[in-house]
């Protein structure tokens, strides 16, 4: 028998997300996923984990050519989940937001160790 949420059930508490909110969470969550679907955005993200990389690191590292690597920058930058910092002509990428961190850690300690 499927158990019911009953307005006594913890679940019918006004503390849970309601499904506006929770759809609005999962857009979110599905465009944060979309940016992880592309293999060298993935290592990219992976390595700036581990802390800020400057663009030519990141070619070294990736073997593959600038424009390559600057195009799936440029789609981390698009989804607000890297920060660069220019020195010169030197531009550094970390990663901008804390949440995207603790998930990619995770990631990196399943996949990438």
């Amino acid at each position: 028998m499927i158990n019911q949420i009953t307005e006594s059930s913890p679940a019918a508490k006004s503390d849970q997300p309601t499904s506006v909110a929770m759809l609005a969470h999962a857009e979110r969550t599905t465009e944060f996923l979309k940016a992880l679907s592309h293999p060298a955005r993935l290592v990219i993200l992976c390595r700036l984990a581990e802390g800020p990389m400057a663009v030519g690191e990141l070619e070294e590292f990736l073997q593959l050519p600038q424009s390559a690597v600057s195009k799936q920058l440029a789609r981390l930058r698009e989804d607000d989940l890297v920060d660069c910092t220019r020195d010169g002509r030197s531009i550094t990428y970390s990663l901008k937001e804390d949440k995207a961190r603790r998930i990619i850690s995770v990631l990196y300690e399943e996949f990438c160790d």
